[in-house]
């Protein structure tokens, strides 16, 4: 079989022939290629799976949730992506934790940075490791808005997207370890362990949290009386107009009952390991460079074919990684496919991985010299995310409680639905830097915020040359859309849970807070706002290669998964959202990975 080089550069003896030909190669281990992967070998397919990084699911830093912010901090596997939120470069300077490097091997966090520091930006870490983020991440297993899942009908017609059927993916992969036997919503031998945090704190009345509690409760329309039940209240339940329900909830997570993590890791090794001998062979240390293509499908009129992938093996290959060596690189070796690539690299390197293949904007390729195999223009284009921020008091004494968490709407939300995902605490979490979090001390106590549904996603995932061991150029552009809306729903936020947490009595009044007011009991709207829209932050990237339909010029890929305009090649990752799926995309990412599974082995088998 012919193939297209898309690598001018490289010469003959550069090159090394494929050793094997798989059925099926998947581009990223994470939540998307992870079980893809391992649900298509398990089905008798022979898939490669290749990952950038190593393994480190023995590592406690890994394995045991608790040390979460300790896996995300991590050289052995970070990736730093220094993004940008605006394209005001004064606005962007006036992020609190946004970082330069000073030369020295040091990071400088803030303003005032040393002469000549560089500027890098805003971190945002993602995971090269066997799993993907799904083993840096605190694990939060949540389900989107049902709108979410439903706007991919909308948008292509495919009814499988609905939300009462999605549901059933969830089914599939999860080993369910908080409920009784019998709930016929929920999966009980699934490869996905989910389980809870206590909630007997809320039992207390004299504890500073369950006053905190009866405040919210009072403030969102719910009983104060029953908050002792309603904070146990199972947030993967399936019940009627959910998204319009002010509600506590008991946090699941993907891990075990015993807070061991579980993710994608465990399901790849668990399918190598077993006695069956499922064709699944995993390759680490490998970066993907770039998809290859049957030559004779490339050109006016016909359909290319992806055939294959290049790769260049070795560590800390990526500019991302922050153990990366300029100027060092690996053998470069090809790697065919019969069927198809599938490529799982996340809303930053899946585009990334696309545009240096080919397939992408033809004016941004031809800028650097890449020859173009599909011109795409919505490959790296509708970069969203949830908008994310605190609010921060340091009180007088701790507040000894667990979790509360809370979704709910604010007052001036455009639907019924509830926009705001919260959970509150005695610990810290103001975004992302090297070394974050910062410790307040035992009496800080914060809520997070996360806003849903976003009004803007007019982010861009752009190249800055051919190189693929370069980072691209990430800007969220914040707010660029309805900027006023979402902010004003984020302050709302805000001015519920400053109330609340003034509810805390004796002895952790009085509460002094940190931000959005800084030391003061209030601040006005206008400073609230400006807060919020200079220091929000974020870590749940998608929809840069979005399913659309055939009337969407931007649409990156149909239903099934499949690169529009091109045979053999798909994407299976948190990318293909059209929109950000509700507060937290890692569980809905592993479901539509094993939706992805199930439709590439119903048309394979259908083939034969």
């Amino acid at each position: 079989m012919r193939y297209r080089m898309l690598s001018l550069a490289l010469s003959a003896a550069a090159v090394r022939a494929a050793a094997t030909t798989y059925d099926y190669i998947v581009v990223g281990s994470g939540p998307g290629g992870g079980p893809l992967a391992a649900e298509l070998a398990r089905a008798g397919f022979s898939t490669l799976l290749l990952e950038a990084g190593g393994d480190e699911g023995d590592n406690p830093t890994y394995a045991d949730l608790m040390n979460f912010n300790e896996a995300a901090n991590d050289e052995a596997t970070r990736w730093d992506f220094w993004v940008k939120h605006s394209d005001d470069p004064e606005r962007e300077l006036k992020f609190e934790h946004t970082v330069y490097d000073t030369g020295d091997g040091t990071f400088h966090i803030g303003p005032d940075p040393p002469e000549g520091a560089k500027h890098l930006g805003i971190q945002y870490p993602r995971a090269a490791v066997l799993g993907g983020c799904a083993m840096h991440n605190a694990a939060v297993c949540t389900l989107p808005a049902d709108d979410d899942w439903n706007i991919i009908v909308n948008k292509t017609g495919d009814t499988s997207w609905e939300a009462d059927n999605m549901r059933k993916y969830l089914k599939k992969m999860e080993r369910v370890q908080y409920l009784a036997a019998g709930n016929p919503d929920r999966g009980y031998d699934g490869w996905l362990a989910t389980s809870v945090g206590d909630t007997s704190w809320a039992k207390n009345n004299s504890n500073p949290q369950t006053r905190i509690a009866k405040k919210v409760a009072e403030l969102t329309g719910q009983d104060p009386e029953n908050v002792a039940s309603l904070v146990g209240t199972d947030i993967l339940a399936k019940a009627d107009k959910m998204d319009e329900k002010n509600s506590f909830y008991n946090m699941a997570q993907h891990m075990d009952s015993q807070g061991k993590r579980n993710s994608p890791n465990n399901y790849v090794r668990a399918t190598i390991a077993d006695p069956a001998k499922y064709p699944l062979t995993l390759q680490l240390h490998t970066l993907v460079t770039r998809v290859l293509f049957d030559e004779a499908t490339v050109g006016e009129g016909k359909t290319p074919r992806a055939i294959g992938v290049e790769v260049m093996e070795g560590p800390s290959l990526y500019g991302a990684d922050p153990k990366h060596v300029k100027g060092t690189k690996g053998p470069v070796s090809q790697i065919l496919a019969k069927r198809e690539v599938i490529v799982a690299g996340g809303a930053f390197n899946s585009p990334q991985i696309l545009k240096l293949s080919g397939v992408g904007p033809a004016d941004e390729l031809k800028k650097f010299g890449i020859p173009v195999v599909k011109d795409l223009p919505g490959v790296g284009e509708n970069l969203g995310d949830n908008y994310e921020g605190s609010l921060l008091a340091l009180g007088q004494a701790p507040v000894e409680a667990g979790l509360m968490t809370l979704l709910f709407r604010t007052p001036s939300a455009p639907d019924k639905k509830r926009n705001i995902f919260t959970w509150c605490g005695a610990f810290s979490f103001e975004g992302f830097w090297p070394g974050f979090p910062t410790d307040h001390g035992p009496t800080q106590y914060t809520c997070a915020i996360v806003h849903m549904q976003p009004k803007s996603q007019t982010g861009t995932v752009k190249l800055v040359s051919a190189n693929p061991q370069d980072t691209p150029d990430i800007n969220f552009r914040f707010f660029d859309k309805h900027g006023d809306q979402d902010l004003k729903e984020l302050v709302e936020a805000a001015d519920i849970l400053r109330e609340a947490i003034h509810a805390a009595g004796p002895p952790v009044q009085p509460l002094v807070e940190q931000h959005p007011c800084k030391q003061t009991l209030n601040c006005t709207f206008e400073e609230k706002k400006e807060y919020f829209k200079t220091q929000a932050y974020s870590h749940h990237a998608t929809s840069t290669c979005a399913i659309g339909g055939d009337d969407d010029k931007f649409a990156v890929l149909d239903s099934k998964f499949r690169v529009r305009g091109v045979a053999g090649l798909r994407v299976v990752d948190a990318s293909a959202f059209p929109v950000v799926p509700g507060a937290f995309p890692s569980c809905p990412t592993m479901m539509l990975s094993v939706k992805a599974a199930e439709d590439i082995i119903a048309e394979a088998k259908g083939q034969k």
